[in-house]
C-alpha cells in the first residue's frame, strides 16, 4: 500500500469520480433510507495508484452524524478500506460529530464482515426497505451477491 496516495476528492475530481461510479456499480445514484443521491457529488477521499484511481470513499452530514454513502476499491484486502475508513473517521472527530453510519444490503456479505472487524456495530435492519427503494431506482436488481435476494438494509454505526 506504500504506492497509493489517499487524498480529498476535490472539484476537478468529480467527472472522473462519476465515471468511476458508473463503471463499478452501473449508475451514478444510489439509494439508502428512502432517499435518491448521488455519492460523486459528496465530500471524502481517493486513493490513487500510479495516477490511476484504485477507490474511493464519499460521506455526508446528516444532522449531527456523517453518513458513509459510498465505499469502493479495485484492490480489495489490502487495507485501502480500512485507511478509507479511518480518515472519515478522523474528520468526523474534529467535525464533533455523533456517530458515523452507513447502509448496506443483505447480500453485501464482505461488506457486512468487514464494517463489524473494524468496530461498526449492526444497529437496525430495514425490513424489505429495497422494496421502496427500488421506486426510486427501479433497475435495482432482484438478486444480489451470490444471487442472494436482494431486500433488506443493514444499518452500521460507529458512536464517537
Amino acid at each position: 500500500m506504500d504506492d497509493i496516495l489517499f487524498r480529498e476528492i476535490v472539484a476537478s475530481d468529480r467527472t472522473f469520480l462519476r465515471q468511476y461510479i458508473i463503471t463499478h456499480w452501473k449508475s451514478d445514484r444510489m439509494v439508502s433510507r428512502g432517499r435518491l443521491y448521488y455519492p460523486g457529488d459528496h465530500a471524502g477521499f481517493i486513493a490513487l495508484q500510479a495516477g490511476q484511481l484504485r477507490g474511493v470513499i464519499t460521506y455526508e452530514p446528516v444532522k449531527e452524524d456523517y453518513e458513509i454513502t459510498l465505499l469502493h476499491t479495485d484492490l480489495p484486502r489490502k487495507g485501502i478500506g480500512r485507511k478509507f475508513v479511518e480518515l472519515v473517521l478522523q474528520k468526523a472527530k474534529v467535525a464533533g460529530v455523533n456517530r458515523v453510519w452507513l447502509i448496506t444490503t443483505n447480500d453485501n456479505t464482505q461488506a457486512i464482515g468487514f464494517y463489524q472487524k473494524i468496530g461498526f456495530d449492526l444497529v437496525k435492519l430495514h425490513y424489505n426497505a429495497l422494496e421502496n427503494s427500488r421506486l426510486l431506482k427501479p433497475e435495482i436488481s432482484l438478486l444480489g451477491f451470490d444471487n442472494i435476494p436482494l431486500k433488506h438494509e443493514l444499518e452500521f454505526e460507529m458512536r464517537m
